[in-house]
Parts: structure tokens; sequence; C-alpha cells
């Protein structure tokens, strides 16, 4: 058993002592608690309206709610930690109370807001800097002892899209990804998701170049994180908008899944749920 687990993809998260089965994709919905967002429709301002929204991701099949209080767009606005936890720590409390099957996680790169959501009833740390932009994340990962979801970004939000440059973009995100794991096992962090950070400092051929070649991925035999939701990398290959992005979103997110993506982040459930279902009428 000891030998099957060790060459086989990890397929379950530990939830709290709950698990949760990765061996069909689940899906993530975007709950963003900021007014800057670069979708609109994704924002909310109450948290009345952060409970609706939960309430319709999980009527349409989202496992994970993914809770944002900071704008992770190009050139975002930098706000305070305290900011930052004063937008969601009530809006965490109040979903964990009203839907307690619901599996929450925490957007942010700062170690001191992951804690106060996690002690809020969060149960996921999701961090798109993987440690980067605080040296305190992954000791409080660890003495947290809850998953982890990790991504790689050149730069920050404010300066990420000003010209990166890769030598080989595959190759320097699967490295960058497995020193991090590497710090991680160290610290006996047992459940860790990776991210590539599609649109996050990458250009376009950059971003369809780690789609192409995602099965790389699969060497690290975890979890694997997609979010192409209405990204620019949709609308500007098409020459629309975020508002328009959802048919691109849904080909993207089934590309993904038969490349082996575990979870969709998205903003619109319903669609990558059926994404879902239809892909695995192809494997199962």
């Amino acid at each position: 058993m000891a030998e099957k687990n060790f060459f086989e993809p990890k397929q379950s998260l530990n939830i709290k002592g709950r698990l949760i089965d990765l061996s069909t994709p689940k899906v993530m919905g975007i709950l963003n608690i900021t007014p800057d967002s670069f979708y609109s429709n994704s924002r909310t301002k109450t948290i009345d309206e952060a409970l609706t929204k939960a309430a319709q991701f999980l009527n349409e099949g989202a496992t994970f709610i993914d809770i944002g209080g900071y704008s992770s767009r190009p050139g975002a606005q930098d706000i305070s930690t305290d900011e930052e936890i004063d937008r969601l720590v009530p809006v965490v409390a109040s979903l964990a109370s009203a839907f307690p099957e619901a599996v929450i996680s925490i957007d942010t790169f700062r170690a001191k807001v992951a804690e106060e959501g996690i002690l809020a009833g969060a149960h996921i740390i999701n961090d798109i800097a993987a440690g980067d932009m605080d040296e305190k994340m992954f000791e409080t990962v660890a003495k947290l002892q809850v998953p982890y979801m990790m991504m790689h970004m050149q730069g920050t939000p404010q300066n990420m899209q000003q010209n990166p440059v890769y030598n080989n973009v595959l190759l320097e995100v699967i490295d960058y990804l497995a020193k991090k794991i590497a710090i991680l096992k160290t610290l006996h962090v047992h459940d860790v998701i990776i991210d590539p950070g599609f649109g996050f400092g990458k250009t376009i051929a950059h971003n369809y170049e780690l789609l192409n070649q995602m099965e790389a991925f699969k060497v690290f035999k975890l979890p694997i994180l997609v979010g192409f939701s209405r990204k620019g990398m949709i609308y500007k290959a098409l020459g629309t908008s975020a508002a328009e992005a959802l048919n691109g979103t849904s080909v993207l997110n089934t590309i993904a899944l038969q490349k082996g993506a575990g979870i969709l982040r998205v903003h619109d459930v319903k669609e990558a749920v059926e994404c879902v279902r239809l892909v695995e009428r192809l494997t199962g």
C-alpha cells in the first residue's frame, strides 16, 4: 500500500479530518470581497451579497469557495494587511456558519491574513506568491496544518505584466515549484496543491505554452489547480472582453481537464461543473 501511494498521484485533501476526493476534478467558485477585481460581476460589497453568491456556487456544484480581499489583477492597488483582514474575516465567519458543508479557501499572500482567515472558519490557504511575498507564510501553513495552494508568479501584482521574460517558461515554472515543494516537505506540510499561475507574470504566448505542455506538471504527483476564468489570455487573444470570455473559459477548462487539472477556479461554476461532467464521460 505504501508503494502504491508513493507512485500514484495524491487524490485527496484532508480538511480538518474530512477527506475531499479529487479523483474526480472539483470546481472552486471565486468570491471577491474587493472593489477593483478585474471582472466586475465577481465583486461583492456586503456579507449578504457574499452569502447569496456562495449559495449559488454551492447549488451549482462548487466544492470550494475561494474568498479574496486583495485584488491580484495586473496593476492592482496595494492595501494594508489590516484592511485585507477587515474585508475577509467577517465574510469567512458568516460563510462558515451558514454553509458548514462548504470548503473555504483564503486567497492571500500574507501569513497574518491567512491565519486570521483559518481561525475564522476557512480551511485552505491559497497563496499567489508561494511564500515569496511573506517569509512567514510557510511556517504559518506548517503551524496551522491546513492544505496549501501555491502558485507561480513572476513579480508582484503591481508589476507582473511589465514585460515578463523566460528562457523556457515550462522548465522555469517546474523548477520554481519543485524548490517550494521541497521546502514544504521539510516543514511537514502534507497537503499541497500546485497552480502554474496562468496570467501571472506571463505573456499570452507563455500561457498557451504552459497549457500546451501542462501534462508535465503531473511529475509532482500533486493536485493541479488552474485559473483561466475570463482572463486576458482569452479575451485579448479573441479581441473581446472579460464579460464575453465565458465560452473561451470553458474551452480552456476542458483542455486543462484532459491534461490533468484537478481543480478549476472559476467565476462561473455551473459551466465549469458541466465541463467536468462531460470530460468525465470521456475518461470514465
